[in-house]
């Protein structure tokens, strides 16, 4: 409904009376009852999120501080935990898993007045490009019903997709942000690591994952980014940087100087109408009289073999965790311990996450350590400064977000390398740390949409929030 395109128009509905914050709710969940066949929702919070709808107008009415999210009705992806909910990474090994606590981004929605709708579908452990690494079974594209939603947070893409809620938070380990907001027509964004604090993110690559915004709109996105972002007592690894208000400063001030990687307009499997995509928005940039400039990336066929390596060796060690002992899932077969942690684990994981803790362990055992794990480790630091080094010269670096739009469900199942090509040109914002964002450009000749990906130096979404907002009015 046109009426909650965005929060702003969302909060002075609400604060004109013309309509009650219970009635928006009920819509949503109407939606969700309506498009359930797209398997988007694994559960559907709706008499708390009803509760907490009647508990916010009181406030409202009250006339009390409200939230900077008052009203947000949000969906959460099923590898960030709530106290007393179900958690399962989408997995059978977390089956009856119930959260003992609440993860920080989390707290931090619902501290803002948010309203947590439901936990949405992903690929089991975020593991996967496509939604059908699920052990609850995929997530369809709204846009073509026999088409993938892209992963891991697909499900996450879908439900603003389809408009089952306003906005979603995801996490993106290799691109699983911004490949399904590119496959489902939305707003992504991975913000730059350590923006953002893991705690209460049920950990896939630890130095890798960052969790993120799915919205309709730039500047829903950063209002929510700037509530769940910041420093955290809990997390380590997070920022001591400060936040900025990137919803309050949307507007260009200045003419750019912006990059495109010809690797990647020369890669020969990128689409051709992505193709055309990119380049009619390049050419409309140069238009504008923005500075736009062709630059050679070398490094990117070493992108993906970097990526896999260090990632499949951090998912071995996190998922090692997961053995039948203390919580989830355990094989009622097992006699005693070694068949327990052999049955549990074989059983519990999917083919998918079974594959990655494999090649993550091979990697990391004595004989190879140093020839896969040690080299990859050096190539990445490679790659971070070559790209901080081209982010000193340029504001931004515009490239496609993925090689194809939305493919059909099934295509790559049996084909991993396929499946991981999809990756190629969003690993590189993960490999080095920078934030980058995935918006809407067009659609193909089949209607399945189009995204373009715009990344830039280290904490500096406000500038990457306002370029998005530009070039998405344009």
């Amino acid at each position: 409904m046109e009426t909650y395109h965005s929060l702003k128009q969302l909060q002075l509905g609400l604060k004109q009376n013309k309509y009650s914050l219970k009635s928006v709710v009920e819509h949503y969940l109407k939606q969700i009852e309506e498009q359930k066949h797209l398997n988007v929702f694994l559960d559907v919070y709706a008499n708390e999120a009803l509760a907490k709808a009647e508990n916010l107008q009181k406030k409202l009415i009250a006339g009390k501080p409200l939230g900077k999210l008052f009203g947000l009705v949000i969906g959460i992806k099923d590898v960030l935990v709530q106290k007393g909910y179900q958690v399962r990474s989408a997995s059978k090994i977390l089956e009856g898993f119930e959260s003992q606590f609440t993860g920080t981004a989390v707290q931090r929605l619902i501290d803002e007045d948010a309203i947590i709708i439901g936990v949405e579908n992903c690929d089991e452990f975020a593991m996967g490009s496509s939604n059908e690494n699920s052990a609850f079974g995929p997530t369809l594209n709204a846009a073509d019903n026999s088409k993938v939603p892209g992963g891991s947070s697909g499900a996450s893409a879908v439900a603003v997709q389809a408009g089952l809620c306003m906005a979603s938070l995801g996490t993106d380990t290799g691109g699983s942000v911004r490949q399904p907001a590119a496959f489902c027509g939305v707003v992504g964004i991975k913000p730059t690591y350590s923006r953002v604090s893991r705690y209460g993110l049920i950990a896939f690559a630890s130095s890798f994952d960052c969790i993120g915004v799915f919205s309709k709109n730039v500047e829903d996105n950063a209002q929510i980014l700037e509530v769940i972002a910041g420093h955290d007592e809990f997390d380590s690894t997070v920022s001591n940087e400060s936040v900025p208000a990137y919803s309050k400063d949307l507007q260009l001030s200045k003419k750019l100087k912006i990059a495109y990687l010809k690797e990647t307009l020369e890669n020969e499997a990128l689409q051709t109408e992505i193709k055309e995509a990119t380049v009619a928005k390049l050419d409309w940039l140069r238009s504008q009289g923005h500075q736009v400039v062709e630059v050679t990336f070398p490094h990117l066929d070493y992108l993906l073999p970097t990526y896999y390596i260090l990632t499949t060796a951090e998912a071995s060690a996190n998922l090692s965790r997961f053995d039948g002992v203390r919580y989830g899932y355990r094989a009622p077969e097992a006699h005693n311990m070694e068949s327990m942690y052999k049955l549990s684990r074989s059983q519990g994981f999917g083919e998918e996450v079974k594959r990655r803790i494999m090649l993550g362990t091979f990697v990391l055992s004595a004989s190879y350590y140093d020839a896969y794990y040690t080299k990859a480790q050096k190539v990445r630091r490679i790659i971070r400064d070559e790209t901080r080094k081209m982010l000193a010269e340029y504001d931004f670096i515009v490239l496609p977000t993925t090689p194809t739009t939305a493919f059909p469900l099934g295509a790559n199942r049996d084909n991993p390398a396929e499946m991981y090509l999809e990756d190629v040109f969003t690993v590189q914002a993960n490999v080095t740390g920078v934030p980058a964002i995935s918006i809407p450009n067009g659609v193909d000749a089949k209607n399945l949409p189009i995204g373009l990906q715009i990344m830039t130096d280290v904490f500096k979404e406000s500038e990457l929030y306002a370029f998005a907002d530009y070039l998405m009015k344009s």
